[in-house]
């Protein structure tokens, strides 16, 4: 048995005259969590429906589990497991009946109490589906992709519009599965949760992947310091001519630097004589989202992952 729960080699896919996934290269070992990440438009969703079997390649070679996905075995199907942004159950049924329902499509399911019990759903087993709240309904989509007893699990985007505390929930819930020997294939918009939870990540940009590593090791290697803080209404000329400035729409400013005391000295002198002051201010290492984000080479509303 391979080392690797995903292999893809010089993987393409072209819509007319777009080329979606140009060349992708990825090798994910059994047991990792591993985060791909991406803008819209860069090709991220299409190579995970080609991983998943739910879109067709048009070159390179794929193994998922020892299978390629475009083939749709059955046996293929058994050990994989999907949880998709939104999944529609019956709101009727309970989540006990819920669980059921699906583990009755593998052959080999995982009990359904200990399926409960690894998302946390254990005391909400017979209330009705439509009664759970928002995080709860996210862990029931998490237990139906955990029915089959998967040895590989998708994950896209878990914790969207969760609140810090449940997010934070989610996060032990992910890793309590990782520990079980389950390799994860995570997509999310959130840059912390990748850096939190990821063993490797991607990012991909424009069909190709540009850089591929643990994240701390892609935090090391930006050598810049990030300066933060937030622009008084009418403040606009501060930051003229400082071409790495990104100002987003709440105001706050980030830039880049490996010369984080000049740049300081640069503007406290024009904020000084302007009578402004420099709210929120903070200077930092690099975070994985300011990789993401100089990789990518967008603002971060232009850079939302898909």
């Amino acid at each position: 048995m391979s080392e690797y729960a995903i292999e893809v080699r010089g993987l393409r896919k072209r819509y007319g005259d777009i080329e979606a996934v140009a060349g992708v290269d990825l090798a994910i070992q059994r047991g990792e969590v591993f985060a791909l990440l991406g803008p819209n438009g860069a090709g991220k969703t299409t190579a995970v429906e080609i991983m998943e079997g739910h879109r067709e390649r048009d070159g390179g070679e794929v193994s998922v589990l020892g299978f390629d996905p475009g083939r749709r075995e059955r046996a293929f199907k058994e050990r994989m497991g999907i949880v998709l942004q939104e999944t529609s159950v019956d709101p009727y049924l309970s989540v006990e009946e819920t669980v059921e329902l699906f583990r009755g499509y593998y052959p080999h399911p995982r009990p359904v109490d200990e399926v409960l019990a690894l998302v946390g759903l254990t005391e909400q087993r017979r209330q009705r589906v439509r009664k759970l709240s928002g995080g709860q309904q996210r862990r029931l989509d998490v237990a139906i992709g955990l029915a089959g007893d998967p040895e590989l699990l998708f994950l896209d985007e878990p914790t969207t519009g969760f609140d810090p505390a449940a997010r934070r929930g989610a996060w032990e819930m992910i890793r309590g599965l990782q520990a079980l020997g389950k390799t994860i294939f995570l997509t999310t918009h959130y840059m912390d949760e990748a850096q939190q939870l990821a063993d490797r990540v991607a990012i991909i940009r424009r069909g190709q992947i540009v850089a591929e590593g643990a994240p701390q090791a892609l935090i090391s290697s930006e050598r810049n310091s990030v300066v933060r803080f937030r622009l008084a209404t009418g403040a606009d000329g501060l930051v003229a001519g400082i071409d790495a400035a990104r100002v987003d729409s709440d105001g706050v400013v980030t830039i880049e630097t490996a010369s984080p005391t000049a740049l300081l000295y640069e503007l406290t002198g024009r904020a000084q004589e302007r009578g402004i002051e420099l709210a929120e201010l903070s200077v930092a290492r690099a975070t994985l989202e300011d990789v993401y984000l100089s990789l990518v080479g967008a603002s971060p509303e232009e850079a939302k992952v898909e």
